[in-house]
């Protein structure tokens, strides 16, 4: 039996949909899914708890799927069965973001469950090479796109953020900790000339549990923020709604390619 340890945004209602069976849908507090009711609810200073639970109704895989912000651990809520995962709550919490997640990681596999990733349960989620729509990139883009990758590859060595904007072979933002959108938000009314966001996998990624992705609403934002594209690295970067998403940037003229390569 599969459970989904769901977050915010679409993703875990695909993944949901998609299986052959109803997986059980475990929702951290305060990170509601979008358009898929939880089977139970709870909170980090209830995991023991959640634990016991998943393996009394048979659970045996269990998926991350979705936005989850990071929590805060509240000592007098602690239970019985979490206590004594307080020391690697603690270890995780001051970790980066790929630190923090194998902790957690390493939690449900050391109590017997098989984690999987997004990209195994549905692989047709995952991005093809080539260019999507009906724009394509110029050279000025695709040398946007390299200098994209590499700055990914050397700052996201240091877990800093799995995408950022390039314009005329400048990195002019990058992601934190406050996620794709807000990159994007921020970067809205600034000069950039064909800016693109560039969005990779970290060195080292944990692809169970954090892969990037992309959906319709990136689409609008870049499009609402004057970016001229989105380049993501195929094979690396899951896509929602992916019909959807070259409609949407055909309407709005953006280029939107999936980019093979180191």
């Amino acid at each position: 039996m599969l459970a989904l340890i769901a977050g915010t945004g679409q993703m875990p209602k695909v993944v949901a949909d998609a299986m052959p069976q109803p997986p059980l849908v475990c929702m951290l507090a305060g990170n509601a899914p979008d358009g898929l009711e939880p089977d139970l609810t709870f909170r980090l200073e209830t995991l023991g708890s959640l634990l016991v639970d998943l393996g009394t109704r048979g659970v045996t895989d269990v998926c991350f799927v979705g936005g989850i912000a990071r929590p805060t651990l509240d000592p007098d809520a602690l239970d019985a069965e979490t206590a004594p995962l307080v020391p690697l709550f603690q270890q995780a919490l001051e970790q980066g973001d790929d630190g923090a997640l194998r902790i957690v990681l390493d939690i449900f596999e050391k109590t017997g469950f098989a984690v999987r990733g997004v990209e195994d349960l549905v692989p047709s989620l995952l991005a093809e090479g080539g260019v999507y729509g009906d724009i394509w990139p110029d050279a000025q883009m695709r040398r946007d796109a390299e200098a994209g990758a590499a700055h990914i590859a050397r700052e996201g060595a240091r877990d800093i953020g799995q995408a950022c904007v390039v314009a005329n072979g400048a990195v002019i933002g990058m992601e934190d900790a406050a996620g794709t959108d807000a990159l994007i938000a921020r970067m809205a009314g600034k000069p950039k000339d064909r800016a693109i966001l560039f969005k990779a996998p970290k060195p080292g990624q944990e692809r169970r549990i954090d892969l990037p992705t992309i959906g319709p609403d990136t689409i609008t934002a870049c499009a609402a923020a004057g970016f001229a594209g989105i380049v993501i690295d195929a094979g690396d970067v899951l896509v929602l709604d992916r019909d959807a998403c070259v409609a949407l940037a055909d309407r709005y003229g953006l280029v939107l390619w999936a980019r093979t390569g180191d």
